[in-house]
């Protein structure tokens, strides 16, 4: 998604563009797994990319939709406090951080609202409304932006496993089409520039320009290895489960108090009126690097937990009520059993020359939730760290 939209912004900007995507289809990837919500940027840290790119992006994606008649709707959120103690202390907290990201727009609640004006199901003490989150249909999102990036001339190579990457040295590119060499399917393409957009294996992808750059420059003098960023990824699995057999319960998204590492098992009422809990936050071990190896299957043992969590705002969910439905993984920059590396909520990774010193190269990981929201504005930022190049 994040590289549809970016394609669809270089070619705009009079780039020529090739993506190559390892899939059959577009958008089969982490794409695909996701709870398709229009964030409002409320949670994440102030002044982080997350933010930033989150609430200016919410915007784009909103006029995007309308623009292009891509189906969406302001659902609205409702944050709410399943105990006297997050009324008192979570609720504020929220309300005063969602203020300075640039969030003007959350009402707050008494228990009595939510069950009057809202949802008549929820049991809460205290709640925040969000007018500003919503839904859309990702997949019409991500055929609208290759539709329009073709339309500028942006080509699409499907079926194309990328299984090397390496920075030219100055005696190659003197014979070479460009600064990059990128080996996919037995063949050799060479590039000027190159964006990382793979998702959970960008990390993969990365580490192939850094570890060549290291290479190049083994003999040195002047070239500092310790300057090579950690081009490390992790992940994070969330399982969602549907709400089986009966008609959504509720009109609006409802959300607990985020827990480390994600937002709670919250519940989304999709644009055909199906309602999903989740996802949850189960961590795969710190040493796993092919993201290949892990399995979406969806453990139905987890709907006890699900069913305890949903429990808290929905009291009247009937024994039995979830089903499995769908995984996803998200690429974490951090991890709770790796100390070394950043924290789990660390911010989005998006870095031009200037950051990692190869030119023509930008590199994006730990492009996790708010992705989506944040696409258009991530897209817009990649162009202009390519143009900051030739300034």
């Amino acid at each position: 998604m994040v590289g549809l939209a970016t394609a669809r912004a270089l070619a705009i900007a009079g780039y020529e563009v090739l993506i190559l995507d390892r899939e059959s289809v577009i958008g089969s990837g982490i794409s695909s797994r996701n709870s398709e919500v229009i964030h409002a940027g409320i949670y994440y840290p102030h002044g982080s990319l997350k933010a930033k790119l989150c609430t200016r992006g919410r915007n784009l994606l909103y006029e995007y939709c309308k623009e292009r008649h891509i189906p969406h709707e302001r659902k609205g959120k409702i944050i709410v406090a399943t105990t006297p103690d997050q009324l008192k202390n979570d609720i504020p907290k929220i309300l005063s951080h969602a203020k300075r990201n640039g969030v003007n727009d959350l009402h707050q609640l008494s228990g009595i609202d939510v069950r009057t004006n809202f949802e008549p199901e929820i049991s809460c003490y205290g709640a925040l409304y969000s007018p500003s989150t919503g839904i859309l249909d990702s997949h019409s999102y991500m055929v609208s932006l290759l539709a329009e990036a073709e339309e500028h001339g942006v080509t699409l190579a499907l079926n194309a496993n990328v299984e090397n990457i390496s920075v030219l040295n100055s005696r190659d590119i003197a014979t070479a089409d460009g600064r990059i060499s990128v080996h996919a399917d037995g063949m050799i393409l060479q590039c000027d520039n190159l964006i990382n957009c793979s998702g959970l294996y960008s990390g993969q992808t990365a580490s192939w320009i850094f570890d060549s750059m290291k290479e190049m420059n083994h003999n040195s003098s002047d070239f500092d290895k310790r300057k090579i960023p950690c081009s490390r990824q992790y992940y994070a699995k969330g399982n969602y489960f549907r709400l089986d057999g009966q008609k959504s319960p509720f009109e609006h998204l409802v959300y607990p108090i985020p827990e480390p590492g994600g937002l709670g098992i919250h519940a989304t009422v999709d644009l055909n009126g199906n309602t999903r809990f989740g996802p949850d936050v189960e961590w795969i071990d710190k040493d796993i690097q092919d993201p290949s190896t892990i399995s979406l299957r969806v453990d139905p043992a987890r709907a006890e937990l699900f069913h305890t969590e949903v429990k808290k705002y929905w009291p009247l969910i009937q024994d039995g009520a979830l089903v499995p439905d769908y995984s996803g993984v998200r690429p974490k920059r951090g991890h709770p059993d790796c100390l070394e590396s950043p924290s789990v909520s660390a911010d989005f990774h998006i870095e031009g020359f200037r950051e990692h010193g190869v030119k023509g190269f930008v590199n994006l990981l730990g492009i996790e939730s708010p992705g989506l929201t944040s696409s258009m504005k991530i897209a817009e930022m990649v162009v202009k760290l390519k143009q900051a190049q030739y300034l």
